[in-house]
């Protein structure tokens, strides 16, 4: 019998087409039959959960502190790249700017230097809304500026075929989904949220995670909402004394609604809502909380760069390891870095979680936890298939 290997992410391709499963799907294959037919299916949560947990098993203290690392250096060298995240081992990587070369096809070959171990590529994203917030200058797809005064379909569209576009250069994850919610033309993120009421958000942000579905992992930002607290949240801490009720039946529904279509990640604002805590959302445990109990979600909680907490000038955030230890004490799974970093930065911020677990500030089953996470995503990247070509050997499943 002829031996039978199958690309995975055709296989993948072709669930999505027969509206099996998102994109995080992961496929099982069974073993050939006398026929030579392959049965390729969705892989079950319990089949995820023991991959992951296998996998889990395998890291040291050190190794799972550095899987949920999101770092960055400011280069387009491929070679100098690979090299950073090899020393690192960092589990993330954001491409900005500085990262972004000529066209596609060049981007491609840099995030393929990024994939050191294609069975475990690390979560490589990037900032992609469209027009203010665009990192690939060949991105001429309709933004927030326009599509929130429009119906939800053209939202729909307009982020499948930028989903596309980055699945194309072989990033995972787009930063891009603005569910932040004002109609004040005056404030710091009008132009880049979704939605101008709340219901009108909601109808956009789920149409965006929609769109984005059979291509990237999409994320939510900035939780639990920067159109209720005035203020750039790259220079302070922008803060409101929105209750938690008036909190849950407004800003809260564009979170919901993305939430309720699949979003895999929830990018945490350094906003304070001083009612419900006066500690930045991105650092609290009540916030983390409230978006697992009260919403639901069971995806990576990312925080926004904690690089924007030492601009703030506040003392209590200017150390930027501790920063990151609160950060994943407070719940997040995975923590994000630029600001104010050198290629050290990330391995300062492993030494210190490490530290910090050996210590018991961070609670050793709080690491795994956000390890886990990170780990079930990157494991969920490869099974779709990025990255992997097919072979000349492959015959049709049937």
């Amino acid at each position: 019998m002829k031996h039978v290997r199958v690309a995975v992410g055709v296989v993948v391709g072709a669930l999505l087409l027969a509206g099996a499963a998102p994109v995080s799907a992961v496929v099982t294959m069974d073993v050939p039959d006398s026929t030579g037919t392959v049965t390729v299916r969705a892989a079950t949560d319990a089949e995820r959960s023991a991959r992951t947990e296998q996998r889990l098993a395998t890291l040291s203290t050190r190794e799972k502190a550095a899987s949920i690392v999101m770092g960055h250096i400011p280069t387009t060298d491929a070679a100098a790249l690979r090299a950073y995240v090899e020393s690192t081992d960092v589990g993330g990587f954001i491409l900005m700017g500085a990262n972004i070369p000529g066209d596609e096809s060049q981007l491609r070959a840099l995030t393929a230097a990024l994939t050191v171990d294609p069975a475990l590529p690390p979560v490589i994203a990037v900032d992609q809304e469209g027009d203010d917030v665009s990192r690939l200058p060949w991105d001429d797809f309709p933004a927030a500026t326009t599509l929130k005064y429009e119906a939800p379909e053209a939202t729909a569209s307009a982020f499948a075929g930028r989903g596309a576009l980055l699945q194309r250069a072989g990033i995972g994850v787009n930063f891009g989904v603005v569910a932040d919610v004002t109609n004040d033309r005056s404030m710091f993120i009008y132009r880049r949220a979704l939605g101008t009421t709340p219901e009108s958000g909601a109808a956009h942000v789920a149409a965006a995670v929609q769109g984005e579905n059979s291509t990237v992992f999409s994320t939510l930002k900035h939780f639990p909402g920067h159109g209720a607290a005035p203020g750039d949240s790259h220079a302070g801490i922008p803060s409101t004394p929105m209750s938690r009720e008036e909190w849950r039946a407004t800003d809260a529904a564009p979170f919901a609604a993305g939430i309720d279509a699949g979003a895999p990640l929830l990018m945490f604002g350094h906003l304070a809502y001083t009612a419900v805590d006066t500690t930045p959302a991105s650092l609290s445990a009540e916030w983390h909380r409230i978006a697992r109990d009260d919403l639901g979600f069971d995806g990576v909680m990312i925080t926004d760069d904690l690089g924007m907490l030492e601009a703030s000038g506040i003392p209590a955030y200017s150390d930027p390891v501790a920063n990151a230890v609160s950060a994943v004490a407070a719940g997040n799974d995975m923590v994000l870095a630029v600001v104010y970093t050198s290629p050290g930065s990330a391995g300062a911020i492993i030494d210190g979680l490490v530290a910090a677990v050996e210590s018991g500030a961070l609670p050793a089953e709080r690491l795994d936890d956000a390890a886990r996470r990170v780990l079930q995503l990157r494991l969920d990247t490869a099974a779709a298939g990025r990255g992997m070509l097919p072979c000349s050997e492959c015959v049709a499943v049937r």
